[in-house]
């Protein structure tokens, strides 16, 4: 049971630590609200991650990329809304060095949990395949230790980051969060892109 629980930790923390939309939504909420309001963010994403997890170990990865209508469409809509996060992230970056990372209400946050879990079409299916087959590949009874180190894992780092970054704020330099959103945001402009043009030469 526990070297199962270590696996899913393990494979999981693997996934989560790479740079990604939820990981520099937790940063800038981090860097820029106290400490009870940047944790409870930081629960916004975990249980929006927790939905997806839960969605992928089901299956869902497999019953998109299924149908190629199905994954185009979600890669399409999902490329948009990436582009769109993605340009936002580089226009609020000047900003958030001007004037401290810019807090956000708990409306925003819930919504910006949500959008940057499930905007990214591609982990949606790369991460719901492989969830998927390793849920098929695990006896009954090793299931449930599997995926609640899988959902540790995501709580041990998002609150993690959270926590560090939220009580280092005032001591960091006021330029990082400016090369963080920049570089991010190209990274994640550019996916967008690729997302779209993969929709366009399936399509033409």
């Amino acid at each position: 049971m526990l070297a199962v629980y270590l696996k899913g930790l393990l494979i999981s923390i693997a996934l989560v630590s790479s740079i990604g939309m939820q990981n520099l939504f937790v940063f800038n909420n981090a860097l820029g609200n106290r400490l009870p309001r940047a944790m409870l963010y930081a629960l916004f994403v975990w249980a929006a991650d927790l939905v997806l997890t839960v969605a992928a170990f089901l299956g869902l990865g497999t019953l998109i990329s299924a149908n190629d209508t199905v994954r185009l469409i979600v890669m399409f809509i999902g490329g948009i809304i990436v582009i769109w996060i993605g340009i936002g992230t580089i226009r609020s970056a000047n900003a958030s060095t001007l004037g401290g990372a810019q807090a956000s209400t708990t409306k925003q946050a819930l919504t910006g949990a949500i959008v940057v879990t499930f905007a990214n079409p591609q982990a949606i299916i790369d991460t719901g395949l492989m969830l998927g087959a390793m849920r098929g590949s695990l006896p009954t009874g090793d299931v449930a230790p599997f995926l609640l180190g899988v959902l540790s894992a995501t709580a041990i780092w998002f609150f993690g980051i959270s926590l560090v970054l939220s009580l280092l704020r005032s001591r960091l330099p006021k330029k990082l969060m400016l090369w963080v959103n920049i570089i991010s945001g190209v990274i994640v402009t550019g996916y967008g892109v690729s997302l779209l043009y993969q929709v366009i030469r399936a399509v033409v």
